[in-house]
C-alpha cells in the first residue's frame, strides 16, 4: 500500500508508455528475425535442402518470439483502452491481414515437410514469405499512418468513431508516407533476418544472405533519413495548446491540442532524444559493415541497436501522443488522458516486475541451448528436424 502511494499516477502512465515500447521493441528483435528469414526464404535458399536449413534456424524459437506481439496487445489492451479501441477499430482491415499472414506461417512451418513433393514444398516455402513480408510491411505501413494522424473522433461519452468507408479503412491506410514507413520496416527486418542467417547458417545461404542483407541494411536507412527529412517540412505535428494534467482523468476531450509545426519539433525542446535515431543510423552502418565483412554476433547486435534506435524514435518524437486524431485533434490520445486507472496501472506493475524476468530468464536459457549453426548435416542426419 505505500508503495502504491509513492508511485504516482503521472508516474505509472510514464512507466507503461515505456513499457510498451520494450514490449514493442522485444517483438521486433526476436519476431523480427523470424519474419525476416520468411521473406529472404525463397531467395537464399534454392535447393530444399537449404530451405530447410534456412527454415530450421528460425523453428525452434517463433513461437516463443510471438510472447512479445501477445504481451503488447494485452498492454495495449490493459494500459490504453481508448487506443486498443481505436486502433484495433480503425485499423480493422490491416490488422486481420497482419493476423491472417501470421496464422499462415505456423501452418507453413508444420505441413510443409508432410509430403515429398517440390511443387507442395514451394507452396508453403511461399507461404512463409508471405508470412514473414506482409506483417512486416503492414506494421510499418500502421506507424506511418500513426505519426500522420488518424481520422477518428470521440463522442462525449468517449465512444471512439472512424471516419470513412469500409474499404478505406484498409485502403486509406496506404498514403505515401506510411508506404515509405513500410518500405523501412520490412528493409529494416530483412536486415535482421539476414543478420541471423549470418550467424545461425553456412555456405550459400549465408553468403546470399548477407549479400540481400547489406542492401536491405541500405534501403532502410535511406528510406529512415528520408522519413525523417519528409516530417521536418512535409507533415504537421501535434502538440497540446497549455499544460498536461499529467495526474488528471483519463478523457481525452479534456486536452487541447493545436496542430502545425514538426514533429521534430520535439528535438528542440528535448535534444537528449536524437540518441534515438543516432542510435538507429549507427546500429544499421554497423549491421551493413558486419555483413559485407561475415561478422556473426556482432553483426546481429549492431542489427537490434539499429531497431531499438528506429522504434524509440518513433515514441520519443510524438511523445506525449500516443495516437492523434485528424477529424479533431482534441479527442488525440496522449499518454496522460488514454490510461487505464492508477490501481489498474500499479496491479500491472507489479505483476510485471514477477514475470518479466522469469519470461527473460527462460528466453535467454533457450537461446543458450540452442546455440550453433544449423547445417546441411543437421536436417538431412537428424531425425528430430521436422522442418
Amino acid at each position: 500500500m505505500i508503495l502504491y502511494e509513492l508511485i504516482g499516477f503521472d508516474t505509472l502512465r510514464v512507466i507503461w508508455w515505456a513499457l510498451l515500447g520494450v514490449l514493442l521493441i522485444g517483438f521486433a528483435l526476436t519476431d523480427g528475425f523470424d519474419m525476416g528469414v520468411g521473406a529472404l526464404l525463397p531467395f537464399v535458399a534454392r535447393t530444399d535442402v537449404e530451405r530447410r536449413v534456412a527454415i530450421n534456424t528460425v523453428g525452434p524459437v517463433w513461437e516463443g518470439n510471438q510472447v512479445w506481439f501477445i504481451l503488447g496487445g494485452g498492454a495495449i489492451f490493459a494500459a490504453w483502452p481508448p487506443l486498443y479501441a481505436v486502433s484495433f477499430s480503425g485499423f480493422y482491415l490491416a490488422m486481420f491481414v497482419i493476423l491472417a499472414a501470421l496464422i499462415l506461417r505456423p501452418v507453413a512451418f508444420k505441413y510443409r515437410s508432410k509430403r515429398d513433393s517440390r511443387a507442395w514444398r514451394s507452396g508453403w516455402d511461399w507461404a512463409l514469405f508471405i508470412g514473414g513480408a506482409v506483417p512486416a510491411l503492414l506494421f510499418g505501413v500502421a506507424v506511418g499512418n500513426v505519426l500522420l494522424g488518424v481520422p477518428f473522433y470521440l463522442t462525449e461519452d468517449l465512444m471512439p468513431m472512424y471516419d470513412g468507408t469500409f474499404h478505406g479503412k484498409f485502403l486509406g491506410l496506404l498514403r505515401p508516407f506510411a508506404l515509405l514507413a513500410g518500405v523501412v520496416s520490412l528493409s529494416m527486418l530483412l536486415m535482421h533476418g539476414a543478420a541471423w542467417l549470418g550467424l545461425k547458417a553456412e555456405g550459400a545461404v549465408a553468403a546470399r544472405a548477407r549479400t540481400i542483407g547489406t542492401g536491405a541494411g541500405m534501403v532502410a536507412a535511406a528510406g529512415y533519413l528520408l522519413a525523417g527529412v519528409w516530417l521536418a517540412f512535409g507533415i504537421d505535428g501535434f502538440a497540446l495548446a497549455g499544460e498536461a494534467a499529467t495526474n488528471g482523468p483519463s478523457n481525452p476531450l479534456y486536452s487541447e491540442v493545436t496542430r502545425g509545426g514538426s514533429w521534430l519539433d520535439a528535438y528542440a525542446a528535448r535534444p537528449w532524444i536524437a540518441i534515438a535515431p543516432l542510435m538507429a543510423l549507427a546500429g544499421i552502418a554497423m549491421a551493413v559493415r558486419g555483413l559485407r565483412a561475415g561478422h556473426d554476433v556482432s553483426t546481429l547486435l549492431w542489427s537490434k541497436l539499429g531497431i531499438t534506435g528506429i522504434i524509440s524514435s518513433v515514441g520519443l518524437t510524438m511523445f506525449p501522443f500516443i495516437l492523434p486524431s485528424t477529424v479533431n485533434p482534441d479527442a488525440s490520445l496522449t499518454v496522460w488522458d488514454a490510461s487505464s486507472s492508477h490501481q489498474t496501472l500499479f496491479v500491472m506493475l507489479v505483476a510485471t516486475v514477477i514475470f518479466m524476468p522469469l519470461i527473460l530468464a527462460y528466453t535467454a536459457w533457450v537461446y543458450k541451448v540452442l546455440w550453433g549453426k544449423v547445417t546441411e548435416a543437421d536436417v538431412t542426419e537428424n531425425s528430430g528436424s521436422v522442418y
